[in-house]
C-alpha cells in the first residue's frame, strides 16, 4: 500500500530564526538557492502522493504566490488555519477534515529532505502497513545531527519510543498518522505532542530510525553555518 495525501505543516511563525522569519516565512528560506518547501514538495512527490494539503497562518500569501509561480505539478490545496495559529496537532486535524484518506504522511519543512530520506521514508510506510500501525515517527540518533544543541527526545527499542532515561533520538519531522487518533479532538490549537504522549503511556508509540546526516533549521545561528557548509 502507499499513502496518496501528504500534509505539509507552514503556518508556523519561525520565532527562532527571527528576523529573517518577520519578513519570509520559514518554510520560503533557502538553502543552495531552493526554499525548504520546495525540497520537501519534491520529497513527497518522490514518495508517489497524489495530493498535498498545506495549512498556513503567519504570512501565508507569500506561500500562495510560491505555489502560483513554481506551478509544481502535483494537486496542492491549502488549508489556512483561520483566525488563530492551530498549533501542530489542530494543524493536522483541520487538514485531514478536509480529505476522506485514512492515512497521512506529515512533513514538517523546516528539516532539509533530500532523495537521501525517499528511501527510508518509503521503508518506514511499508513497515507501517505490513504491522497495521496507526502511527510512526522518523527518528534519528542525535549523533547524526548538524546541530549538536539539539536534544533528544525520546528512547528507541524495537521501534516502540519512550521516554526513558536515555532519550538518544530526536524526532526529525516526518511521520504516518491515522485518521483515527484524532477522534475526540476539536479544530482547535494543540500540539501533536497530546496525541503522542497518550501513545506512549499505552506503549503504542512507534519509530523508525533514519541514518542520514539530519540538517534542521533550529535557529538562525545554525541556519547561518548550513548556508556556509
Amino acid at each position: 500500500m502507499k499513502i496518496e495525501t501528504a500534509l505539509i505543516l507552514c503556518a508556523g511563525l519561525g520565532k527562532r530564526l527571527n528576523p529573517l522569519t518577520l519578513k519570509t516565512p520559514k518554510p520560503l528560506l533557502k538553502l543552495k538557492d531552493v526554499t525548504m518547501l520546495e525540497n520537501c514538495i519534491n520529497t513527497a512527490v518522490k514518495l508517489g502522493v497524489k495530493k498535498i494539503f498545506l495549512n498556513t497562518f503567519h504570512l501565508k500569501d507569500q506561500i500562495s504566490s510560491f505555489l502560483e509561480d513554481k506551478k509544481f505539478l502535483i494537486d496542492i490545496q491549502i488549508i489556512d488555519d483561520g483566525k488563530e495559529i492551530l498549533n501542530t496537532g489542530g494543524g493536522i486535524l483541520n487538514m485531514i477534515s478536509n480529505s476522506q484518506d485514512n492515512d497521512y504522511l506529515i512533513f514538517n519543512p523546516d528539516t532539509l529532505w533530500d532523495e537521501n530520506y525517499v528511501y527510508e521514508i518509503d521503508k518506514m510506510q511499508n513497515f507501517y502497513f505490513s504491522n497495521k500501525l496507526n502511527n510512526i515517527l522518523l527518528t534519528v540518533n542525535k549523533n547524526l545531527s548538524f546541530d549538536k544543541g539539539l536534544e533528544g527526545d525520546f528512547g528507541l527499542r524495537d521501534n516502540l519510543l519512550n521516554k526513558d532515561s536515555n532519550k538518544n533520538f530526536i524526532y526529525i519531522g516526518c511521520q504516518i498518522l491515522n485518521k483515527k487518533l484524532f477522534k475526540g479532538y476539536n479544530i482547535k490549537n494543540f500540539s501533536i505532542s497530546e496525541i503522542w504522549n497518550e501513545l506512549l503511556k499505552q506503549n503504542q508509540l512507534y519509530g523508525f530510525e533514519s541514518f542520514n546526516k539530519f540538517y534542521h533549521l533550529t535557529n538562525l545561528e545554525t541556519f547561518k553555518k548550513l548556508k556556509d557548509h
